[in-house]
């Protein structure tokens, strides 16, 4: 399955977890990460930290996107992902564009239907379930592509959809007709899984699977992890670090990988 992807480099991405941190910490981050060679950029979309203290510091997701594009000027950048519950499609498209529009085409979509139940209870959204979550996702996404072309001026590029997530009735078909790029969380054996059954789907919905980036989340030692998952045909690793520190320390090793491999 992995000749899928043997046409695409691998990239090196870092999620810069916006918690416990201020805007200053991930200003200089950004930069920073910029500068060790990163290939794009991602934040996440929630209201409170996922992780450590859970009424800690946090900065809004689009409101740091739009700084990212203006103060950065080679990275790629994107939510990791964005919650489709927050925001109307009409206006995340808007959104999109607009920061498409200020960091010159380089923005990546990325979107999931959420699951954080503090950011809803606090924000006044609905819960729901996750099966409504995946319903309201899968009839968000057509909305968003239609509004990306109607609106003026257009975006710079096809603005790539980055969706995220492992279900293998549902999100994975969405994946198969819409994404650009899928992003799964696990390790090689249950990305070997999931890349088998993303496959089926995009047969299903007449889609070449060598049309979608495969990303992982990854941590540790590239050596012991890049490999196996380089074989079964994923291209972008990212790393996520926490606030307010951003050591770059490990992601530098896995850029120094990527560029090992792609030599």
């Amino acid at each position: 399955m992995s000749e899928h992807q043997n046409h695409r480099k691998v990239r090196i991405g870092v999620q810069l977890q916006p918690q416990h941190a201020e805007w200053s910490d991930l200003r200089r981050a950004v930069v920073a990460a910029e500068e060790a060679g990163v290939d794009v950029a991602f934040n996440w979309d929630h209201f409170y930290p996922l992780y450590g203290e859970p009424e800690g510091k946090h900065l809004e997701c689009w409101t740091v996107l739009a700084a990212w594009a203006e103060i950065t000027s080679r990275v790629e950048i994107g939510a990791l992902v964005t919650c489709n519950s927050y925001r109307n499609p009409e206006l995340l498209a808007d959104m999109s564009r607009t920061v498409d529009q200020i960091s010159d085409g380089r923005l990546i979509l990325g979107i999931g239907a959420g699951w954080f139940e503090k950011d809803y209870d606090e924000y006044g959204y609905e819960f729901g379930t996750a099966g409504s979550r995946l319903a309201d996702l899968a009839q968000a996404l057509p909305r968003i592509e239609k509004r990306l072309g109607r609106l003026y001026p257009a975006p710079t590029r096809k603005i790539p959809v980055l969706i995220g997530g492992g279900g293998e009735k549902k999100t994975l078909r969405m994946v198969a007709k819409h994404a650009d790029i899928w992003h799964s969380f696990g390790d090689a054996d249950v990305v070997e899984r999931k890349v088998a059954i993303l496959d089926e789907w995009c047969a299903t919905e007449g889609r070449d699977p060598a049309q979608i980036e495969r990303s992982v989340g990854v941590s540790g030692d590239p050596a012991a992890t890049g490999p196996r998952l380089h074989e079964l045909g994923v291209r972008l690793f990212t790393v996520g670090l926490g606030g307010p520190d951003y050591d770059l320390g490990q992601l530098r090793d896995w850029v120094a990988w990527r560029d090992e491999v792609n030599a």
